[in-house]
């Protein structure tokens, strides 16, 4: 059992690699609290037992490939963005000052940092055709695909779609050579593009119901911890969640920091396109899909899941909480307002309490 004031000293991570193998009870811990899983929830904070990943896609251009998990290591190769890598270990890296330490042994080849890789799967999926009119939510269950204009004839590409993340689809059909596809719908452009339908899971209620739907909604509220990077949700002032987070940074283009003080979350989306001009992304990003989005003020500022990078405790976002997207989903789940299968957009206040700090 891991006591909260533990945890907290954890995340900041113990002087020696041997002591945070051996205070994480054989690795359990570092494995929950690595970037990309889910971090310690419910059962009294103890740690879920996620699968170890065995793919990661590469989310950064010139990602070096390392003899020892140590960026003072040898650099044995480069690697490039989109390139999907076999994943034979996790380790814990070398570097002691370091706050994320954990590193994926490459086939057996050498260490690349685990904060420029995303753990992935290859999943096909059944097509169904039976999408109702309100449409469906749905996932990408492969490492990317390719959205393209037409799904008649070969088209160009309008988005590469990443693993994780939430479209609506709004048709199902078949090409002229009987392939299926989904249409989906940007919910920022107002336009419509098409996927493979079997890179594409359509979620179900279960996977969308609320949790601890009985709690009051005074009795449930989250910290965020700035200095820790963490954010821990609480029932009747009982920890029931944890996971390591990435909120606003110190950029050259601008100083983006999540806003300290007492909020509460009012709308919620479970795909958002944010893009150039939209409030989450004033600077030129251009992201579709974002999964889970949970506001807390109405500039934008939000938790939500995150595709673009796997790097989480350390400030790097230009305001909102970045989390892991199974940490997302778990907060836009739990906390209100509820969002009932196939809404798209709620929005209610007062939600629940959130405490930057």
């Amino acid at each position: 059992m891991i006591e909260l004031d533990d945890l907290s000293r954890f995340l900041s991570i113990p002087a020696s690699r041997r002591d945070f193998l051996k205070l994480s009870g054989g690795g359990l811990l570092s494995l929950a609290l690595a970037p990309g899983m889910n971090a310690i929830h419910r059962t009294g904070l103890q740690a879920e037992r996620d699968d170890v990943p065995t793919q990661g896609r590469v989310t950064d251009n010139n990602t070096g490939l390392f003899e020892r998990p140590s960026v003072l290591s040898k650099k044995l190769k480069t690697y490039y963005k989109d390139l999907i890598l076999p994943i034979s270990a996790i380790t814990v890296g070398d570097d002691e000052d370091s706050y994320n330490r954990v590193w994926y042994q490459v086939n057996n080849e050498g260490y690349v940092p685990s904060g420029k890789v995303q753990p992935v799967e290859v999943k096909l999926n059944d097509p169904d055709f039976t999408i109702p009119a309100e449409g469906r939510l749905a996932k990408v269950t492969v490492p990317f695909t390719d959205s393209v204009e037409d799904a008649s004839k070969l088209s160009s590409v309008i988005y590469r779609l990443y693993y994780g993340t939430t479209y609506w689809v709004v048709k199902a059909l078949l090409d002229d050579a009987r392939e299926p596809w989904y249409m989906l719908k940007d919910d920022y452009f107002k336009q419509f593009y098409y996927v493979n339908a079997r890179h594409l899971h359509l979620l179900s209620t279960d996977e969308i119901s609320p949790i601890s739907p009985n709690v009051p909604r005074d009795q449930k509220r989250i910290e965020v911890r700035l200095g820790d990077q963490v954010a821990i949700a609480y029932e009747k002032d009982q920890p029931v969640f944890v996971s390591r987070v990435a909120t606003g940074a110190e950029w050259k283009h601008g100083v983006f920091y999540t806003p300290l003080g007492r909020h509460a979350i009012h709308h919620k989306r479970p795909s958002r396109h944010m893009t150039s001009g939209s409030p989450e992304n004033p600077v030129g990003y251009d992201l579709p899909g974002v999964p889970w989005v949970s506001y807390i003020n109405d500039k934008g500022i939000s938790f939500h899941g995150t595709y673009w990078h796997n790097d989480f405790g350390h400030p790097r976002s230009h305001g909102c909480i970045n989390l892991p997207i199974s940490s997302a989903q778990w907060i836009f789940r739990w906390t209100l307002p509820v969002v009932s299968f196939g809404q798209d957009l709620v929005w209610t206040e007062p939600g629940t309490r959130v405490d930057i700090l």
